[in-house]
């Protein structure tokens, strides 16, 4: 298979200050992985600007246009309590983000390459219509989806969400839309709040998969197999879109889950399997979190070789 890489230097720029758990080193770690000879036959682009357009299909013309407003010329904003935080590079890195997941749902749909790996930052499910949450600006992934509708026609759009957190923001955007799908695995209580089983969208097109702290392997695919693969094949997305993110690895400082490189790899696996069987195999995934750098780098890697078939 043919596995496309969008990133961009700009999504280092996004510095949001010392200490802050989303720093550029997480990308450095995902690119240094991914250029090893293993990888070798990945084909890397530079990730393209996204515009305003295709942020608003998402996010409210008001808060978009806040956002590039207030962001700073020096120093640091803070959009939210303090969890997300501008610098001077921030506005360039989200709206590289917005274009790397654009561009890589406009290559497969027009059969370039087979899937697409967006090794951007910062994340962004957490986003929602009108407002910054949990270190995420613009949310790629569901504006990818939206995208998909818009400029390509198709109806039956998916996201699933592996990161350690609920993607609150990509569920408010799918929830009333039955011919979208949003599902979830997550730990649960856990930040943001949100993710119950009985969050179940307009039409049971929102699954959510909730994780005790220290669940590991079993609960994990034993929750994904009974219920949210099942939901998911049933939907038959027409392009699948993930939102791959590592901080539910057992070496996270910041999750309480357990899962391995094995556990990441036997998802994307059963994930290109369904896109195999409605989507002609479309895939885009988009970098979530993921804040240990070494867990950070082997779950990616695991990932990718598993988007590449090898």
């Amino acid at each position: 298979m043919t596995t496309l890489i969008y990133t961009h230097d700009a999504c280092l720029l996004h510095q949001p200050g010392r200490h802050h758990p989303e720093a550029p080193e997480r990308l450095l770690a995902v690119r240094r992985v991914l250029q090893t000879p293993a990888f070798g036959s990945l084909v890397w682009r530079e990730a393209p600007l996204g515009s305003a357009e295709q942020v608003k299909r998402v996010h409210d013309d008001d808060y978009v246009d806040w956002v590039h407003a207030v962001a700073p010329e020096q120093g640091l904003r803070a959009l939210d309590g303090g969890d997300t935080v501008m610098s001077p590079g921030t506005l360039e890195a989200v709206m590289r983000c917005v274009g790397a997941a654009c561009a890589g749902v406009d290559a497969v749909v027009a059969g370039e390459v087979d899937n697409v790996f967006c090794a951007t930052r910062p994340c962004g499910h957490h986003a929602e219509a009108e407002r910054a949450m949990g270190f995420c600006v613009f949310n790629q992934a569901a504006i990818a989806a939206l995208h998909a509708r818009r400029q390509h026609g198709l109806k039956r759009v998916a996201v699933v969400d592996f990161d350690v957190h609920h993607g609150n923001g990509t569920q408010q955007c799918f929830h009333d839309d039955a011919d979208l799908f949003y599902g979830s695995s997550h730990q649960s209580p856990f930040y943001p709040g949100t993710g119950s089983r009985h969050e179940s969208g307009v039409a049971r097109n929102i699954v959510n998969v909730p994780l005790s702290r220290g669940a590991g392997t079993a609960e994990f695919r034993s929750g994904m197999t009974a219920e949210l693969l099942p939901a998911l094949r049933s939907f038959a997305p027409e392009l699948l879109i993930i939102s791959a993110g590592f901080d539910a690895h057992h070496l996270d400082p910041l999750g309480g889950l357990r899962l391995t490189d094995e556990d990441f790899a036997w998802i994307t696996r059963e994930l290109m399997d369904i896109a195999a069987a409605s989507a002609q195999g479309r895939v885009v995934s988009v970098l979530e979190g993921g804040y240990s750098l070494e867990g950070l780098a082997s779950g990616t890697a695991a990932h990718v070789r598993t988007l590449m078939d090898v």
